[in-house]
């Protein structure tokens, strides 16, 4: 902040409201310092500035208005009360400006979300003081340009420009998501004890809960320690950063040494750390934590139950999930929600919706609860039919309800129920979340509409702030033969700050194999762990294989498999031997159905295969075993048996 405005009004302006201020009691003053303080009371209170305008003609009048000091006060009331306009107007008509005119201005471009205009103004500043860094450091970092905060607070050091304790809060968040390095954040505190700055714990949990944001938890943890005087506020950042990152068994240990302490934990802290038991099933971690509840006698609080019927259903634990409901209060609308979610969860769909019926009351998480619950267990019919009924009862639903929505119509695959669904929500102005647009654009691609998928992307692009909506167009286009499409998008989105995941590079992989580029699929399958630190899984080995296998390169594809960090599947091996009945590569697909059956030996779709490529090369004799042992075993087209006799038979054991 550039004024700090003080609670309390001079004398002279104690009047009530809709009453004018006695002038000729500030005048008899003469005082600048005396005026400047009344204006400042006045912007921190916007409903007096009528007076602060009387104020101003006054000013005029008296000629003060050449008073820089005054002048200042008059762009700072009109800034902070909503007026920039006429902010802006005082400053650029005064004929004299010094530092803190040029501050006030770019404090209320920055307010304003001018941030460009904010930069401007302060490029052409003849003399900048720390207020002038510091201010423009906390635009960059509040609007996530986290290097052109970085690259000024550079340019301050090197200008011989102190930084105070608020420019260090705003510059350590922004290294913790720009940089990260453990180097830099060392140098930084170093900083910090070598300017002797009063850093305060407030200002400690600042920089903390930068780290934690940027996912650097070993720095935060660093800071952490150092930390004197640690509160409730610096422990919970720090268990939450913990749990933030899936590290548990760490989040629990910190917990057990704050309550060594004085600091107390309270009901928030512990719920979080049960959500995150929940979400990993960790059920022993769980039952540590419900135990810790009961001793604080936090165990029958709603929301601490909720989040303990949460965490047993999800470990499938339904019978404690359930005792726990009929220990507590029935009247509690989060207890039904978590048991009906965790009955959905458990494919319990029956006794979900009896308790659904019987609700003494419901919110939109009880509908949202039902609709996802259907649609995850394949019951995408009734999932729209609840939601039609959640609207028709007038209650609203959310993204939450809507992501549900959308994955039971793209289960359906119903166009023209997904076109309403989209329509519906921008005839009720629900507010479009990454996960929403997600939905969205799997529903269009699921249902044939790859144009429309592409237009609510492109609608979304520069607002996506997760990888998911990239993901979903990605994979979309690639199901629809578009290749070269999705690889454009992927090279747009590498251009971005946005990291691929796993699902990423899957897309990529399918693009690539649906249209046959062999080099440019290999060439992102090593980058997976080369540029972007992700293992490959099956999906992506399958992918290969059948890239590989498409374009005749049958050897590269089996030691592809045979050299996977984990065992290949029925279905790697089994794609592996449909290319080798395409190309009737005899040897490579002996080979694998040989591993075919001794990882899945009930894989009968394999045999299938291996009989039509003896059949295609000719080899009617083994052709005729295939389908001898099939009879036998009573195997069709489509069912699983054995395939251990078949090897035996043809020699391949």
């Amino acid at each position: 902040m550039i004024f700090v405005v003080t609670p309390k009004i001079p004398h002279f302006l104690h009047f009530t409201y809709g009453s004018r201020p006695s002038f000729s009691s500030i005048h008899s003053k003469n005082s600048a310092t005396s005026l400047a303080s009344t204006l400042k009371s006045i912007s921190s209170s916007p409903s007096l500035i009528s007076h602060g305008q009387q104020l101003h003609c006054f000013i005029l009048k008296s000629g003060l208005n050449f008073d820089v000091f005054i002048q200042n006060s008059l762009i700072n009331m009109y800034s902070k009360t909503g007026m920039f306009s006429c902010a802006r107007s005082i400053f650029e008509s005064s004929p004299t400006l010094d530092c803190a005119s040029f501050n006030i201005i770019i404090s209320g471009y920055l307010k304003n979300g001018r941030l460009g205009d904010a930069y401007k103004l302060f490029e052409k500043m003849p003399l900048r003081d720390c207020i002038s860094y510091t201010t423009m450091i906390i635009g960059f970092a509040q609007n996530e340009c986290y290097e052109d905060a970085l690259a000024l607070f550079r340019e301050m050091r090197l200008l011989g420009v102190v930084p105070n304790e608020v420019t260090m809060q705003s510059v350590l968040p922004a290294y913790a998501r720009a940089d990260g390095t453990r180097i830099n954040a060392m140098l930084l505190h170093g900083l910090v004890a070598k300017l002797g700055l009063d850093m305060n714990v407030v200002a400690w949990n600042v920089m903390l809960n930068g780290y934690v944001k940027g996912g650097l938890v070993d720095l935060a943890r660093d800071l952490f320690d150092e930390i004197p005087g640690k509160s409730t506020y610096s422990w919970s950042t720090m268990i939450g950063g913990y749990l933030q990152v899936g590290r548990l068994v760490e989040a629990l240990a910190l917990y057990c040494e704050m309550r060594r302490t004085d600091s107390r934990p309270n009901e928030v802290m512990l719920i979080h750390i049960v959500s995150t038991c929940a979400q990993a099933t960790r059920l022993l971690e769980g039952r540590q934590c419900h135990a810790l509840a009961l001793k604080m006698g936090m165990n029958f609080h709603d929301f601490m139950q909720a989040t303990l019927i949460h965490l047993y259903a999800a470990c499938q634990q339904v019978e404690l999930a359930y005792l726990l409901f009929q220990e507590g209060t029935k009247d509690d609308i989060p207890c039904w929600n978590a048991l009906i979610a965790g009955l959905m969860r458990n494919g319990i769909v029956n006794e979900a919706a009896r308790l659904f019926s019987i609700m003494p009351q419901r919110n939109v998480l009880s509908w949202s609860s039902m609709i996802s619950g259907y649609a995850q267990n394949g019951k995408h019919r009734l999932a729209i039919e609840v939601f039609h009924e959640m609207v028709g009862k007038g209650f609203k639903p959310d993204e939450t309800t809507m992501v549900s929505v959308f994955s039971a119509i793209s289960g359906l695959c119903a166009l023209k129920e997904g076109r309403w669904a989209h329509q519906f929500i921008r005839c009720n102005s629900i507010p479009i979340n990454d996960k929403l647009s997600t939905a969205i654009i799997g529903m269009y691609a699921k249902c044939g509409s790859i144009d429309s998928a592409l237009e609510v992307f492109d609608q979304i692009r520069d607002k996506a702030r997760i990888v998911n909506p990239w993901n979903a167009i990605i994979y979309g286009l690639a199901m629809h033969g578009k290749a070269e499409a999705s690889l454009r998008i992927f090279a747009d989105l590498q251009s971005r700050k946005i990291k691929p995941d796993s699902i990423t590079l899957y897309g990529i992989l399918s693009a690539c194999c649906h249209a046959g580029l062999v080099e440019e699929g290999k060439s992102h399958f090593r980058s997976m762990t080369a540029e972007y630190g992700l293992e490959p899984n099956h999906k992506h080995y399958r992918c290969m294989v059948d890239l590989l296998g498409r374009a005749g390169r049958l050897n590269e594809a089996e030691e592809l498999v045979q050299n996977m960090p984990m065992e290949a599947d029925a279905v790697t091996w089994s794609t592996l031997l449909a290319a080798c009945k395409m190309y009737e590569n005899i040897d490579v697909g002996e080979r694998a159905a040989r591993n075919l059956a001794r990882v899945e030996p009930s894989y009968g779709p394999g045999r299938i295969a291996l009989s039509n490529l003896y059949a295609d090369a000719g080899r009617w004799n083994d052709a005729f075993l295939v389908r001898r042992a099939m009879h036998n075993e009573n195997l069709a087209r489509s069912l699983d048996c054995g395939v251990s006799r078949l090897c035996n038979a043809l020699d391949l054991t």
